[in-house]
């Protein structure tokens, strides 16, 4: 995994760099283009560079032993959550599908609105940069590190640990659909039912309760909610 995560950044960071390039000569045809870029493009390119720069430096830090690992990862799990907790308002706008504050967040050259502009050190351009797209691709990335901490840590207790990220040792089986399903566990995300647990977590744990096997992709579950005629009707606004 190392060597996968160093060489997935390389080619990340060069593609990174030939679009950016790209952006920096074109001219968005309207403000629709340039937040469909900015809050949808970029951030799933940027969110894998995030996510294979960590996992990098997450397994060159792993320690040796298996109490070790465990408190090791867990604690990065913990991070995640702490993370995720101050920035509850603006996952729920994005992840609810909101659109309504998008020309603030997600075109260049706007105010600040008080966004912590939290983004690479060398990625300081405002006409590359908006408000908040780094904040989609990190979130995104998360989504993805907490799911890849979670099986590594199962594979811990596979090998004769016991936590408590185990699962029921009698599942029910879903009888709904599999929009149905995506459906509730993201109203259970959004209403921040079971707390602070990251989405890929909780959609993961859940196939497992209830026997069923679906995409855990957030943008491709929003993206199939959507073309439905009645698109979400048990999520929380």
């Amino acid at each position: 995994m190392i060597n996968k995560s160093l060489t997935a950044s390389h080619m990340l960071t060069e593609v990174f760099h030939q679009l950016k390039a790209f952006i920096l000569s074109y001219t968005f045809k309207d403000e629709e283009e340039e937040i469909f870029f900015f809050k949808e493009a970029k951030p799933k390119l940027c969110s894998r560079l995030i996510y294979y720069r960590k996992v990098y430096n997450i397994e060159m830090n792993r320690p040796a032993g298996t109490d070790k690992q465990r408190e090791y990862l867990s604690e990065l799990l913990d991070n995640i959550n702490k993370y995720n907790s101050k920035r509850l308002d603006f996952i729920r706008y994005y992840r609810s599908c909101s659109s309504h504050l998008d020309s603030l967040y997600f075109v260049r050259g706007k105010p600040n609105m008080e966004q912590y502009l939290e983004t690479f050190d060398y990625e300081f351009d405002p006409n590359f940069t908006t408000n908040c797209d780094f904040k989609v691709a990190k979130l995104l990335a998360n989504d993805m590190l907490s799911a890849y901490l979670m099986h590594e840590m199962e594979l811990l207790n596979d090998n004769g640990m016991n936590g408590s990220f185990g699962f029921p040792a009698t599942k029910i089986t879903w009888k709904g659909t599999k929009a149905e399903f995506q459906e509730q566990v993201l109203s259970w995300d959004n209403a921040a039912t079971f707390g602070d647990v990251p989405f890929t977590q909780l959609h993961s744990y859940m196939q497992n309760v209830f026997n069923i096997q679906v995409d855990s992709n957030l943008s491709r579950i929003l993206d199939d909610l959507k073309i439905r005629n009645n698109p979400h009707p048990l999520l929380i606004s």
